[in-house]
Protein backbone atom coordinates (compact mmCIF):
# COMPACT_ATOMS: atom_id res chain seq x y z
CA UNK A 1 0.00 0.00 0.00
CA UNK A 2 1.53 3.54 -1.00
CA UNK A 3 1.46 6.10 1.26
CA UNK A 4 -0.86 8.14 -0.39
CA UNK A 5 -3.59 4.91 0.16
CA UNK A 6 -2.26 5.20 3.91
CA UNK A 7 -2.51 8.83 4.61
CA UNK A 8 -6.43 8.75 3.09
CA UNK A 9 -6.99 5.89 5.44
CA UNK A 10 -6.07 7.90 8.63
CA UNK A 11 -7.90 10.60 7.44
CA UNK A 12 -11.29 8.47 6.73
CA UNK A 13 -10.35 7.07 10.35
CA UNK A 14 -10.49 10.59 11.97
CA UNK A 15 -13.22 12.01 10.00
CA UNK A 16 -15.21 8.85 11.02
CA UNK A 17 -14.22 9.51 14.84
CA UNK A 18 -15.20 12.83 14.60
CA UNK A 19 -18.57 11.52 13.22
CA UNK A 20 -18.93 9.52 15.63
CA UNK A 21 -18.11 12.35 18.30
CA UNK A 22 -21.20 14.09 16.83
CA UNK A 23 -23.42 11.46 18.07
CA UNK A 24 -21.81 11.61 21.39
CA UNK A 25 -19.18 8.83 21.40
CA UNK A 26 -15.82 8.84 22.90
CA UNK A 27 -15.07 7.38 19.59
CA UNK A 28 -11.07 7.76 18.28
CA UNK A 29 -8.64 5.98 15.82
CA UNK A 30 -7.80 2.51 17.17
CA UNK A 31 -3.58 2.29 17.49
CA UNK A 32 -3.23 -0.09 14.99
CA UNK A 33 0.20 0.24 12.96
CA UNK A 34 0.04 -1.29 9.07
CA UNK A 35 -3.48 -3.06 10.29
CA UNK A 36 -1.57 -6.34 11.03
CA UNK A 37 -2.50 -6.49 15.12
CA UNK A 38 -6.02 -6.85 14.62
CA UNK A 39 -7.30 -3.53 16.90
CA UNK A 40 -10.05 -1.83 15.35
CA UNK A 41 -9.53 0.87 12.76
CA UNK A 42 -11.86 2.91 15.19
CA UNK A 43 -13.05 2.28 18.57
CA UNK A 44 -15.02 3.57 20.94
CA UNK A 45 -18.64 2.06 20.40
CA UNK A 46 -18.34 -0.58 22.46
CA UNK A 47 -19.02 -4.44 21.25
CA UNK A 48 -18.65 -3.15 17.76
CA UNK A 49 -15.10 -4.45 15.68
CA UNK A 50 -15.21 -1.22 13.11
CA UNK A 51 -13.34 -1.48 9.63
CA UNK A 52 -13.19 1.90 8.58
CA UNK A 53 -13.15 2.28 4.70
CA UNK A 54 -12.99 5.42 2.98
CA UNK A 55 -12.79 4.74 -0.78
CA UNK A 56 -14.11 4.87 -3.94
CA UNK A 57 -14.91 1.24 -4.92
CA UNK A 58 -15.06 -0.73 -1.90
CA UNK A 59 -14.51 -4.92 -2.19
CA UNK A 60 -17.14 -5.17 -0.06
CA UNK A 61 -16.52 -8.60 0.61
CA UNK A 62 -12.96 -8.34 1.50
CA UNK A 63 -13.61 -5.64 3.67
CA UNK A 64 -15.93 -7.81 5.64
CA UNK A 65 -14.36 -10.75 6.26
CA UNK A 66 -11.38 -8.70 7.45
CA UNK A 67 -13.82 -7.43 9.79
CA UNK A 68 -14.44 -10.43 10.96
CA UNK A 69 -11.22 -11.76 11.41
CA UNK A 70 -9.75 -9.16 12.91
CA UNK A 71 -13.18 -8.54 15.75
CA UNK A 72 -12.35 -10.12 19.21
CA UNK A 73 -15.00 -12.46 20.93
CA UNK A 74 -17.90 -10.57 21.76
CA UNK A 75 -17.35 -7.92 19.13
CA UNK A 76 -19.72 -7.75 16.56
CA UNK A 77 -18.12 -6.99 12.75
CA UNK A 78 -18.80 -3.94 10.47
CA UNK A 79 -17.54 -1.94 7.41
CA UNK A 80 -17.72 1.84 7.50
CA UNK A 81 -17.57 3.46 4.39
CA UNK A 82 -18.02 6.26 3.08
CA UNK A 83 -17.17 7.74 -0.89
CA UNK A 84 -16.60 11.38 -1.93
CA UNK A 85 -19.88 13.26 -1.91
CA UNK A 86 -21.78 10.86 -0.13
CA UNK A 87 -22.90 9.70 3.62
CA UNK A 88 -21.56 7.08 5.58
CA UNK A 89 -22.95 3.77 5.28
CA UNK A 90 -22.52 0.78 8.05
CA UNK A 91 -22.18 -2.83 6.35
CA UNK A 92 -22.81 -5.94 8.99
CA UNK A 93 -23.96 -9.45 8.52
CA UNK A 94 -27.87 -9.16 8.51
CA UNK A 95 -27.76 -11.78 12.23
CA UNK A 96 -25.84 -9.36 13.51
CA UNK A 97 -27.81 -6.45 12.97
CA UNK A 98 -30.90 -8.69 14.23
CA UNK A 99 -28.61 -8.68 17.38
CA UNK A 100 -28.39 -5.35 18.37
CA UNK A 101 -31.91 -4.39 16.92
CA UNK A 102 -33.58 -7.23 19.69
CA UNK A 103 -32.14 -5.09 22.35
CA UNK A 104 -33.82 -1.69 20.93
CA UNK A 105 -37.13 -3.47 19.56
CA UNK A 106 -38.66 -6.66 20.36
CA UNK A 107 -39.70 -9.06 17.50
CA UNK A 108 -43.76 -8.60 17.21
CA UNK A 109 -45.63 -11.89 15.85
CA UNK A 110 -46.92 -11.59 12.25
CA UNK A 111 -50.91 -11.76 12.36
CA UNK A 112 -52.09 -14.96 12.36
CA UNK A 113 -49.04 -16.32 13.93
CA UNK A 114 -49.95 -19.55 16.51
Amino acid sequence: MGKFSRDKGKRGERELASKLKEYGYKAERGQQYCGVNGNADVIGLEGIHIECKRVERLNLEDAMVQSKSEAKEGELPCVMHRKNNHEWVVIMPLDDWIKMYRDYEPPVPFEGDE
